[in-house]
C-alpha cells in the first residue's frame, strides 16, 4: 500500500485515547474520530477507512449496535473493525464477534498490541479487496459468508448483481440486511464446487468454493446468459437447478465426461441427472433435449 491507511477510532471520551492516536499516526496512519455511534456512520458516508477502532460502551448507539449497522451495509461491511472494551468477560466478546468484530483489544490500551493487531487486519483486508477487485475485472462476484449466514466481504461486482437480485426477488429478500438473499441460501449447503443457478435476472451461477480458515464460505458468481440458462425452463418444467445446469452443458455440445470434470461429479451421476431430464422434457436423446430448450428462448 502506497497511501496511508486511514483508520476511524469511535469512543465518546477520545481525550482518553491520546496517546494511542498519536501512535497511530507515528506509524503512518491517519486517522479519524467520532465520538459515538451515529457520528461514526456520518462518518462512514464520506470516507472508507481501512479499519475501524471500536469503543464497545459507548451511550447512544452502542458499539455493538454500530457495528451491526456498518456490517449491514455493503459498502462498509469489509471493513474490519477491532473492538476497545473494559469489558473481558466471555459473553461481551462473543457479543463483539456475533456483530462482526474480527478482533478485540482491552482497556487500558496496550499501544503496542494495537498497532501489531491492527497491522495484521489492514494487511489482509488490503489482500482481500485485491483479490475482490481481480475477480470483478474478470467479470465474476465473489461472497464471503461467515458462519453465522452473514456477508463478511462481498465484492463490488457481486453486490450489484445481489442488489438486483433482491430488487426482482421475493419479499423476505428485502427484509435480511447484511445477509444472503434468501434464493440463494440453498448454495451454502452445496457441496464444494457445486453451482446453484438463479431463476431471475441476474442470471447468475453460484459456485460453492468451500470453506476457508475462519469457516467463511466462498462463493463464486458468474452471470449467464440467458441462452445457456434459460429461467422459462424453471416455469414449465419439473427441473431442477442441478438438472439444468446439465442441460445448460449439453446444449453447448459437451460430453457426459466433459460434464463430470465441470461440475465434480461422477460419470454416473451425470447420466442419472441426464436420464431425468430426458423423462421431465419428454424425450429421447440430446439432440431432442436441445430442441425443446430452444423452445423456451
Amino acid at each position: 500500500m502506497t497511501e496511508r491507511p486511514v483508520i476511524l477510532v469511535v469512543d465518546d471520551a477520545p481525550s482518553s485515547l491520546g496517546v494511542l492516536c498519536e501512535a497511530l499516526e507515528q506509524a503512518g496512519y491517519t486517522v479519524l474520530i467520532a465520538k459515538d455511534g451515529e457520528t461514526a456512520l456520518e462518518r462512514l458516508e464520506l470516507v472508507t477507512p481501512d479499519a475501524i477502532l471500536l469503543d464497545a460502551m459507548m451511550p447512544g448507539l452502542s458499539g455493538f449496535d454500530t457495528c451491526r449497522r456498518i456490517k449491514e451495509t455493503p459498502g462498509w461491511m469489509h471493513i474490519p473493525i477491532i473492538f476497545m472494551t473494559g469489558l473481558s468477560d466471555t459473553e461481551y466478546v462473543l457479543e463483539g464477534f456475533s456483530s462482526g468484530g474480527v478482533d478485540y483489544v482491552v482497556k487500558p490500551i496496550r499501544v503496542h498490541e494495537v498497532l501489531a493487531r491492527l497491522k495484521t487486519h489492514v494487511n489482509n483486508a488490503f489482500v482481500t479487496r485485491l483479490a475482490r477487485d481481480a475477480i470483478d475485472v474478470a467479470g465474476m462476484g465473489v461472497v464471503f459468508v461467515d458462519a453465522m449466514g452473514r456477508i463478511s466481504w462481498i465484492s463490488p461486482q457481486a453486490a450489484n448483481w445481489l442488489s438486483v437480485l433482491v430488487a426482482s426477488g421475493n419479499h423476505a429478500d428485502t427484509e435480511r440486511p447484511g445477509y444472503l438473499p434468501a434464493s440463494l441460501d440453498a448454495a451454502l449447503q452445496l457441496e464444494d464446487g457445486a453451482v446453484l443457478l438463479t431463476t431471475t435476472e441476474p442470471l447468475l451461477s453460484v459456485r460453492n468454493m468451500g470453506a476457508g480458515m475462519l469457516g467463511e464460505i466462498m462463493l463464486l458468481l458468474e452471470r449467464q446468459q440467458e441462452s445457456s440458462i434459460p429461467a422459462a425452463i424453471f416455469r414449465h418444467t419439473e427441473l431442477t437447478s442441478r438438472e439444468t445446469e446439465v442441460l445448460s452443458w449439453i446444449a453447448k455440445g459437451k460430453s457426459n465426461q466433459d460434464i463430470a470434470e465441470i461440475l465434480g461429479l461422477s460419470f454416473r451421476t451425470v447420466k442419472k441427472h441426464i436420464e431425468h431430464i430426458f423423462k421431465k422434457l419428454g424425450v429421447e436423446n440430446r439432440t431432442a433435449a436441445v430442441l425443446r430448450v430452444n423452445d423456451f428462448l
